[in-house]
């Protein structure tokens, strides 16, 4: 949402409407080569006239077509803030009830502590992404083709 604000930007409002529907369409690709190739055939089309918004395009494909390279059921967890914002809001409300804090290692404690807190909650109980979609980003190492040829020769 917010690189599609920094991209309308570039363009005056009454064209916004044209370009955001482009955009749009970019984004609801099934994979990342399409959507960059989308993306690219928009900033060509538009190229001529608003140039900084193929340059910002140009510019900013790779980091914000990076989360189609995840499993597709991770998809939309990644464009959700909302853990994050949860963890915020949680710290806020730990530290309203100390209120002044007597200095910053204080602060720090209280915080670590939250933090771990907050961590082994989502290593126990919390599955916000499945382990197993994971798994498919994991390319195997030399070393573990090695161990897998290694049993079925003996």
């Amino acid at each position: 949402m917010h690189w599609t604000r920094n991209a309308l930007a570039y363009v005056p409002r009454t064209q916004q409407t044209m370009v955001a529907a482009g955009l749009r369409q970019a984004f609801q690709q099934p994979d990342q080569a399409t959507a960059r190739a989308s993306l690219h055939h928009l900033g060509d089309q538009l190229h001529n006239r608003w140039p900084k918004l193929k340059g910002f395009i140009d510019e900013s494909v790779e980091d914000v077509l990076a989360y189609l390279s995840f499993p597709v059921q991770h998809r939309a967890k990644l464009h959700s803030t909302n853990p994050l914002e949860r963890l915020n809001k949680e710290l806020k409300r730990r530290a309203d009830v100390v209120g002044i804090f007597p200095n910053e290692e204080s602060i720090a404690r209280l915080m670590g502590a939250v933090l771990l807190e907050a961590n082994d909650e989502w290593q126990l109980q919390h599955r916000y992404m499945q382990v197993e979609g994971m798994a498919e980003l994991v390319t195997p190492t030399v070393e573990d083709q090695t161990l897998a040829i290694a049993p079925q020769a003996a």
